[in-house]
Formats: C-alpha cells, structure tokens, sequence
C-alpha cells in the first residue's frame, strides 16, 4: 500500500510515516495542498491522509480538486471536531475524518479499514432500474445516459442499497457497513447522505423509501423486471 501524507506540521508527517512504514505502508508527503494535487496528478496512492487547516489550500479544496483528478480515499485530519466540519469534509469527498490530538495506531487501524472498504467495492455487474444506470466495476452511476458526480459516501450509500434492493436497513446497520466500525456520529449522519443522494438521483430518488422509525429501503418492488 502507498498514502500520501498532506500536513503544514512536519512532526505530523513523521509520525504518521514512523507508523505507516512499521506497517510496510510507503508514504509520499506533501506540506500543502497545491503540492499534494501535483504530487496525485504524478503517482498512484492507495489512500490520502489530508489535513484540513494548511496554508495556499485548505483540506476540504484540496479534497474537492483530488476528487476531480482520482477517486482515492481520503481521511481528513484536524483540530476541530463541531459536526459542521465532519459533516462538509464527507460532502466534498472525504471517507473519514479524525480528529487531533489523534492515536496514531487507531489512525492506521482506519487507514487499513478505509483502504480495504474501498479496494472490496469492486462487483462486475451493472444494474439498471429505469433511467437508473449502477455500473459497479466502474464505480459509476449514470440518469437517462448522464453520468452522476457523487461523493465516495454516496456511492458506497447506493451501491450497499442495490446490493440489498428490497430490504429494510436500519440506521445502524448503514453507520456499521459504510462506515466499518463503531461511528462517532449518530443518525443524523446517514439522514444528511440519504438527503444528498437522493437529490442527486432526481427523479429517481423514488427508490429510495423511509421507514418511519426505522431506517430506509431500496423498493423496487413496483418494476416490472427486477434485476
């Protein structure tokens, strides 16, 4: 596995890469965001360890701009923990976030987690329900022949709902398979994506139904042919 590291803090960076390689994890490093985008347009990481407070470029810009170059994980590091915060690093295309002071062993437990979940997505498949277009191996989704622009939340949020098309979820069960461990957050996380997803899906937002006190459903039950 390879990261990229992005902090202004090199006593930071050290310690991330003092762990990272115990664990046989190459690690470029980047002390700012203009640096860290030149540096993913040149090489091929696995995961990007972003922080958010930098000088030239924030974390969330910095995330915004990877995203628009490649598809890597992110995990977002910084010293402010309000929900505010966690809640736009996930909108702009963040995978996790951390909060410093942090356990740079828990760190690497979620850089493993995160690198894995996003290594496993991959289903040669693709699934159609109307206009509605899941290409899984290509990790896309496409209304009426349009290509969406999700974030990684999203994606994994809809495909883990194809995948378990007509069955009900709870809020709990989402938080544990997207996010893969026990989340600091609670149910207003999973309603925030739900709501971002389903005003990307237009009119197909219709799939995705509320079970009041409960959770949520991928109900395709009123199509014709189910895949």
């Amino acid at each position: 596995m390879k990261i990229l590291v992005v902090d202004d803090e090199p006593n930071i960076r050290n310690v991330i890469k003092e762990y990272a390689e115990f664990d046989e994890i190459e690690v470029d490093e980047a002390g700012n965001g203009i640096e860290a985008i030149n540096l993913v347009k040149e090489n091929k990481y696995d995961l990007i360890v972003l922080d958010i407070m930098m000088p030239k470029m924030d974390g969330f810009s910095t995330c915004k701009e990877i995203k628009k170059i490649k598809n890597i994980p992110v995990i977002m590091l910084s010293a402010r923990g309000e929900e505010y915060d966690k809640l736009f690093g996930f909108e702009v295309g963040a995978d996790d976030y951390v909060c410093k002071p942090f356990s740079p062993k828990e760190l690497m437990a979620r850089i493993k987690i995160v690198a894995k979940r996003s290594s496993g997505n991959v289903i040669e498949n693709i699934q159609e329900f109307e206009g509605l277009k899941i290409d899984f191996s290509g990790r896309e989704v496409f209304i009426d022949g349009k290509r969406l622009q999700l974030t990684p939340k999203e994606y994994d949020l809809l495909f883990f709902f194809v995948k378990n098309k007509n069955i009900a979820l709870t809020r709990d069960k989402l938080l544990t398979e997207i996010w893969g461990y026990d989340f600091f957050g609670d149910d207003r996380t999973i309603d925030t994506h739900i709501k971002m997803l389903r005003n990307n899906l237009g009119d197909y937002r219709k799939f995705i139904v509320t079970l009041r006190g409960m959770g949520y459903k991928f109900d395709i039950s009123g199509l014709d042919n189910e895949n």
